[in-house]
C-alpha cells in the first residue's frame, strides 16, 4: 500500500504558470511540498527520480495528452493522481478515472477545494496519513472509511451499513461534491448492475440518510440532484 511520509511531496504537471502558481500556493499553505513541471516528458523524468507522493495532472499539455501521460505514469508507479481538465463532458472524466486517476476537477476550480481533495485522497490511499493531520483538522472530517473492515464512521460513530449501502456511501465519500448518476452508483456498488433497477439507489440513499440522521439529526450531507442523481456535499472553510 502507498506509504505516506511526514512531508507530502506533490508534483504539479501544468503548462499554465498562473494556474500552477495558484495550486502551489494553496498546497504550501496546507503544509505540502510541491514541484512543478510544464511538460509530460519532464514530469516522467521527475517521477522516475523518486520521492513523489501525489500528482496533480493537467489533461492538456504541450507535448502529450494527459491521458497518454497517465498511462505512462501507471507503468512507473501507483502514485495517487488528480486530473485537472477543461473538458466538462462526462466521457472525458470517466476515461481519466478508468485509467487509474483517483479524482478529477474541471477548470476553473478553487485551489482550496483542490487541496481538500488531495487530503481526502491521501486519507483514502494511506491510513498512516491520518497521523500527519492535526487533531483539529481531523476532527473536522465527518467521514472515515476503513476499507479493511468495509466500515464507515460518521463523526466517530461506526455506521451499521449493508454491503450495498457501504459501497454507495464509500463512492460518495471518496469523491466529495461530485454528482453521481444512479447508474454510476450502481456500477460502483453492484457486481452486475444490469440485474437491478436504478430506483433501487433511491431506496438505499433513503436508508443511508436515516442512519446518518441518527447520529447528526440536523445534518443531511447527501444532496439530491433532481433528474440526475446524488452527491456528498463537503464544504471547505
Amino acid at each position: 500500500m502507498y506509504a505516506c511520509p511526514t512531508v507530502i511531496k506533490i508534483l504539479i504537471v501544468e503548462d499554465e504558470s498562473s494556474i500552477a502558481e495558484n495550486i502551489s500556493y494553496a498546497l504550501t499553505s496546507e503544509g505540502f511540498e510541491s514541484s512543478w513541471r510544464e511538460t509530460g516528458r519532464d514530469a516522467l523524468e521527475r517521477l522516475a527520480a523518486g520521492d513523489i507522493d501525489f500528482i496533480i495532472l493537467d489533461v492538456g499539455l504541450p507535448d502529450m495528452n494527459g491521458f497518454d501521460l497517465m498511462r505512462e505514469i501507471r507503468k512507473l508507479a501507483a502514485t495517487p493522481v488528480l486530473f485537472l481538465t477543461a473538458r466538462a463532458s462526462e466521457i472525458d472524466r470517466v476515461v481519466g478515472l478508468e485509467l487509474g486517476a483517483d479524482d478529477y476537477m474541471v477548470k476553473p476550480f478553487s485551489p482550496r477545494e483542490l487541496a481538500a481533495r488531495v487530503r481526502a485522497i491521501l486519507r483514502r490511499t494511506s491510513p498512516s496519513h491520518q497521523e500527519t493531520v492535526s487533531g483539529a483538522a481531523a476532527a473536522q472530517q465527518p467521514f472515515l472509511v476503513n476499507e479493511t473492515r468495509c466500515a464507515i464512521a460518521y463523526y466517530g460513530e461506526e455506521l451499521d451499513l449493508s454491503r450495498y449501502e457501504y459501497r454507495i456511501l464509500k463512492a460518495l465519500v471518496e469523491h466529495p461534491n461530485r454528482v453521481f448518476s444512479r447508474q454510476q452508483l450502481m456500477n460502483q456498488a453492484w457486481e452486475d448492475p444490469d440485474m437491478s433497477l436504478e430506483r433501487t439507489i433511491d431506496t438505499h440513499i433513503k436508508t443511508i440518510r436515516r442512519k446518518l440522521k441518527t447520529i447528526r439529526p440536523d445534518e443531511d450531507p447527501i444532496a439530491t440532484h433532481r433528474g440526475f442523481g446524488y452527491s456528498l456535499e463537503m464544504h471547505v472553510s
